[in-house]
């Protein structure tokens, strides 16, 4: 298996793309008045979970920060799933969309909540590393550090 050389090769941020991509379109038939509640609060938690699995992988210099960026990708995650709640209470997903969208980010909640546990296989140099020593292999681009 290759190693994950940007954050859109990760398979947890392709799910989650595909999954923000789904709230989107679903949420695109609820009701006119929940413009500036449920839909806005859906999309933007579901979007959180991708932009912040994004920004985890560029703080991988610093364990505590990955996993604080990532624990807050796990908390958006979740908060998707409470607003995937009202938009089924309120009859505005059918069972079978529920049901699909809560798994995927059950899904991604367990990917990403592996990635907390296993934080030092994502955080190559320790928080003293001086990047300025490490030299790249001739296949690498000198513009990253992966």
């Amino acid at each position: 298996m290759e190693s994950a050389k940007s954050f859109r090769d990760l398979k947890v941020y392709q799910a989650v793309r595909e999954a923000a991509r789904l709230v989107f379109e679903f949420s695109k038939s609820f009701p006119l008045g929940e413009r500036y509640s449920l839909i806005d609060q859906i999309r933007r938690s579901s979007r959180a979970v991708k932009a912040m699995t994004a920004e985890a992988w560029a703080r991988r210099r610093d364990k505590a920060a990955f996993v604080n960026k990532t624990d807050e990708a796990l908390g958006e995650a979740y908060e998707t799933q409470f607003w995937l709640d009202d938009a089924f209470d309120s009859a505005y997903l059918s069972k079978e969309t529920f049901d699909e969208l809560d798994r995927r980010y059950d899904a991604i909640g367990g990917m990403l909540s592996r990635m907390i546990d296993r934080a030092d296989d994502f955080c190559k140099y320790g928080p003293a590393t001086d990047y300025r020593g490490i030299v790249c292999e001739e296949k690498e681009s000198p513009f990253t550090d992966h």
